[in-house]
């Protein structure tokens, strides 16, 4: 997998001058072996806390440095320990009087690399404590659980306790009692691609790996994928499973580095709904804090809300990559403005108008797939979903719509799309059903009155025919059924129409003209495509009828 890296070899020490770059830190002189960052002005009166481990969990840990969180960050290469050497460098580089406390995740490469350097430092008269996190809950029979994103409210905790001036022995005895009491659990629907290696693409699509640790090891099971929804109430369950909630929790919500922000906030309102959820008091997040480099995964951690480690998580530091601690608060709705309430228009029935619409929709519903195959070779690949959500709402509302009163149909459909269905195609829908019902009011036909539509849709849009739109689909059948009354007739010009699309090899309008040439040989448009096979339904039903 092609990755935006210069070598393997300099990933790490590139990346890091990349971040030295722009913040106010600095690296000691020991490249490629020792790679330490760490505060620009170290307060030897105040304890330092120094944290690190392998590389490819970033912003962790250099991007956490910064007053009120770590003084300093020793890097491995990706996945890899740092050594010895490295981790007692940054510890001389910032340990005063006050002495060091060491955060460590729970591996052994860590423990035992961070624990000798430990030993050599007080060797040389620093003060140097160590506290090991083992956060994780997928492995419970494991003597030594892994140390994961839970450590990073030990560095927030330990790093406000220290920043306030408290000696080491306060620092290290609140970290410990922290570090026993984050709880942590993983999901991903994808593992990650180490640079320089081919990805072993091990979870089968349509699953879900649970408990797997953020250096892409396998997970503790293989579950079924669906919903957010499932895989939360998995999470939270587990999370709280046994765990007193009368303190209620703060939520550590963690992307493993290859989740979409709408994912992320999706999870975060599903977690927060869940029975387990109501308990929440606090959110850290959702943000990428300790990935596992591009994991299409995320974890969950909790602790519990006690009010100084709240006080703690929420004291501001200057630290970009922090996401900052927020209360949990009910959504906040109020009413639309003035003008934009919408009027509700009385129903009215009419069974073959209610049935054709009916039909309409579940055609648009249909094409979904194929609409969006094709959009996803000149657009953005959601022709055929946008139509299909609209049609789905639309479904729902046939009831209360007046269907006996075509000019006010042609509104009421008008306003649903506005509102409804999203892009430059619902609002250019909008105008031409808006357009329509203007024309229905002074005595046209439906067939004529939607081709006023379409003329107003195209003075808005901008789109003529020819140029590459449903407009090539949708005037010809149009025209066709004004002058021939023919159903069939204008179901051919739609499909002559929407064909003529694949050979336009210029688009002058919609996200198509902004496709190279090459791509738009061969692939009809899909709006155009929309089009003739929503005549050709028509023409079906027709037959049927």
């Amino acid at each position: 997998m092609a990755q935006f890296i210069n070598s393997t070899e300099t990933l790490v020490t590139d990346a890091l001058d990349g971040l030295l770059r722009t913040q106010p830190l600095s690296r000691l002189d020991g490249y490629p072996h020792i790679k330490v960052v760490y505060k620009r002005h170290v307060d030897g009166n105040k304890v330092a806390l120094v944290s690190g481990g392998g590389s490819g969990h970033e912003p962790a840990h250099a991007g956490f440095i910064g007053n009120g969180l770590l003084s300093a960050a020793i890097c491995g290469e990706v996945f890899a320990s740092p050594s010895v050497e490295a981790v007692l460098a940054g510890i001389l580089a910032v340990t005063g009087d006050a002495g060091c406390l060491l955060i460590v995740k729970n591996y052994t490469g860590d423990r035992l690399n961070f624990g000798l350097a430990a030993e050599r430092a007080k060797a040389m008269g620093k003060q140097v404590e160590m506290v090991v996190v083992g956060d994780d809950i997928a492995l419970p029979d494991l003597p030594q659980p892994r140390g994961v994103a839970g450590t990073l409210f030990v560095h927030k905790i330990a790093g406000h306790l220290a920043e306030r001036g408290e000696p080491l022995s306060v620092v290290a005895s609140a970290a410990r009692e922290v570090a026993n009491a984050a709880r942590s659990y993983g999901v991903a629907m994808d593992n990650c691609t180490v640079p320089g290696n081919e990805k072993d693409a091990r979870v089968p699509a349509g699953k879900a790996e649970l408990g797997l640790g953020i250096h892409g090891e396998p997970g503790v099971q293989l579950i079924d994928f669906t919903t957010a929804l499932a895989v939360c109430g998995t999470l939270i369950q587990a999370l709280t499973a046994g765990q007193d909630v009368s303190l209620g929790h703060i939520l550590l919500l963690n992307n493993l580095g290859g989740a979409t922000p709408l994912e992320m906030l999706t999870v975060q309102k599903t977690l927060l709904e869940t029975t387990q959820g109501e308990h929440v008091k606090a959110v850290i997040g959702p943000a990428p804090m300790m990935t596992s480099l591009d994991m299409h995964g995320l974890s969950v951690s909790l602790l519990p809300a006690r009010a100084d480690w709240l006080e703690a998580l929420q004291a501001p530091v200057d630290c970009a990559a922090w996401p900052g601690c927020q209360a949990v608060t009910a959504v906040d709705i109020q009413p639309l403005p003035a003008g934009l309430q919408r009027t509700n228009t009385l129903a009215s029935h009419d069974d073959a108008i209610k049935q054709l619409l009916t039909d309409s929709c579940r055609a648009f519903g249909a094409m979904r797939d194929d609409l969006n195959a094709l959009d996803a070779k000149v657009g953005d690949g959601d022709t055929g979903s946008t139509l299909a959500q609209a049609a789905l709402n639309l479904t729902d509302s046939i009831e209360k719509l007046p269907l006996a009163d075509t000019a006010a149909l042609l509104r009421a459909l008008s306003d649903q799309l506005s509102v409804s269905m999203g892009g430059s195609s619902g609002v250019l829908l909008a105008i031409m059903f808006s357009a329509a019902s203007d024309a229905s009011r002074s005595g046209a036909t439906p067939v004529v009155a939607l081709r006023k539509g379409v003329e107003r849709m195209m003075s808005y849009g901008g789109a003529e025919l020819g140029d590459r739109t449903m407009i090539d689909a949708l005037l010809p059948a149009l025209d066709t059924l004004i002058d021939t009354g023919n159903l069939q007739q204008a179901a051919n010009a739609a499909r002559v129409g929407a064909n003529k699309t694949g050979s336009m090899t210029r688009a002058r309008s919609g996200r198509s003209a902004y496709v190279p040439e090459a791509a738009l040989q061969g692939v009809t448009d899909p709006g155009a495509e929309a089009v003739a096979r929503f005549f050709e339904m028509l023409v079906t039903r027709a037959g049927n009828n």
